[in-house]
């Protein structure tokens, strides 16, 4: 059985509705890919919890558990490991996200979001959000 991976990720989502996504950067697994802001779960963190230091470590912004709002999630065997991945919604936070660890960030219409290259376990999450908030 392949080992799981918990992994949470967070649709950030701006007073004009759009949606923020990061290019991972060169040199990482899956560079130049776009994907959801989040990172992986460390040992008797909620995925919640993740995010909150994830959102601050990635972009500089914080946010607290009741502004984060579970949508959906993804799940996937890569062969190596099982992703689990929880996406979360949030609209409400404090600072001005911007990149701290060399990735590229654009804020994205909805309908938009299936136009650039994603991770596997992001492309299923990013149809389904474009359908929940169009």
């Amino acid at each position: 059985m392949a080992k799981l991976l918990l992994v949470a990720a967070c649709a950030l989502i701006d007073r004009d509705g759009k949606v923020l996504l990061a290019r991972r950067p060169k040199g990482k697994p899956l560079a130049d890919l776009w994907e959801f802001p989040g990172g992986k779960l460390k040992e008797s963190e909620t995925p919640e919890q993740a995010l909150i230091r994830e959102l601050k470590e990635e972009l500089g912004i914080e946010t607290e558990t009741s502004c984060l709002a579970p949508i959906s999630f993804a799940s996937l065997d890569s062969g190596e490991f099982h992703l689990l991945m929880p996406l979360f919604v949030c609209r409400k936070w404090t600072g001005m996200p911007a990149s701290r660890e060399g990735q590229q960030l654009k804020w994205v219409k909805p309908n938009s979001l299936l136009d650039f290259e994603m991770p596997p376990a992001d492309r299923p999450l990013a149809a389904q959000l474009g359908e929940f908030l169009c």
